[in-house]
Order: structure tokens, then C-alpha cells, then sequence
């Protein structure tokens, strides 16, 4: 593709200087038909003015020819551009497909569930021994106080 925009700019280069010659030419005309006029050469003037309608119309038609490679050029770019995507495109799905193909969904799903089921045994065993905890805390506390009462009682049996 570059080789061919390569060549296609060359050639719009060429046309460029055709249309400068063109130009130059057709000026050289213009005066050849002003000196022509004022020596009263009226049929010099028409083949001249010709010429110069001539040479109009061809720079118009260089003009369209290089239009029309510039659009050729436009067009290759815009293909090379759309390949380009398609190929980054056609990447990313194979990375879609590698990541896929690396996640297994399913596999975590049920990795997940059976994670989940054993931190709620955990948390329901945890709960256990905390009432256990709260339940030998409670009796200590019994045991604690049964002994103050204990003190209390023989204090006031023994009278001192």
C-alpha cells in the first residue's frame, strides 16, 4: 500500500507540472493574442483564443485526473485502516477467548458456594462457642457470687 501511495503521488506531481506548463503556455498565448490585436490580425487572435479554450479545458481535465488519484489515494488509506482494525479486532477476540478459556466460570461459582457454605458452618460454630463462652462466663459469675453469699452467711453466724 505505501509502495502504490508512493507512486500514486508521483504521478499527481506530474500532473501538477503539466498544469503549470499548461498555464505558462496559456499566458504566452494571451500575449501572443494582445500583440496579434494590435497589429489587426483578426484571424490570428481566433486560432489563439482557441488554443487558450483548449488549454483551459485541459488543465480542467488534469484537474479532475488528479482528483481522482487523490480519491484512489483517500480510498487505499481507508482500506489500510479497516484492515488494520479488523486485525486488532481479530486480536482482542483471540485474547477474549484465551482469558475465557483461563476463567472458568463455573469453577469458581461452585468454589465460591463451597467457600461460602464453610464460613457459614464456621460462623455458626463461632456463634456456639461465644453462647459456650458467655454460658461458663455466666456460671463463674454464679460461682463468684454463691461464694460472696457463702462469706456473708458465715460472717453473720459467726458474728464477726
Amino acid at each position: 500500500v505505501n509502495e502504490w501511495s508512493l507512486k500514486i503521488r508521483k504521478e499527481m506531481r506530474v500532473v501538477d507540472r503539466q498544469i503549470r506548463d499548461i498555464q505558462r503556455e496559456e499566458e504566452k498565448v494571451k500575449r501572443s493574442v494582445k500583440d496579434a490585436a494590435k497589429k489587426g490580425q483578426k484571424d490570428i487572435c481566433v486560432v489563439l483564443a482557441k488554443e487558450m479554450i483548449r488549454s483551459r479545458k485541459a488543465v480542467s481535465k488534469l484537474y479532475a485526473s488528479k482528483a481522482h488519484m487523490n480519491s484512489v489515494l483517500m480510498g487505499m488509506k481507508n482500506q489500510l485502516a479497516v484492515l488494520r482494525v479488523a486485525g486488532s479486532l481479530q486480536k482482542s477476540t483471540e485474547v477474549m477467548k484465551a482469558m475465557q478459556s483461563l476463567v472458568k466460570i463455573p469453577e469458581i461459582q461452585a468454589t465460591m458456594r463451597e467457600l461460602s457454605k464453610e464460613m457459614m458452618k464456621a460462623g455458626i460454630i463461632e456463634e456456639m462457642l461465644e453462647d459456650t463462652f458467655e454460658s461458663m462466663d455466666d456460671q463463674e459469675e454464679m460461682e463468684e457470687e454463691a461464694e460472696m453469699e457463702i462469706d456473708r452467711i458465715l460472717f453473720e453466724i459467726t458474728a464477726g
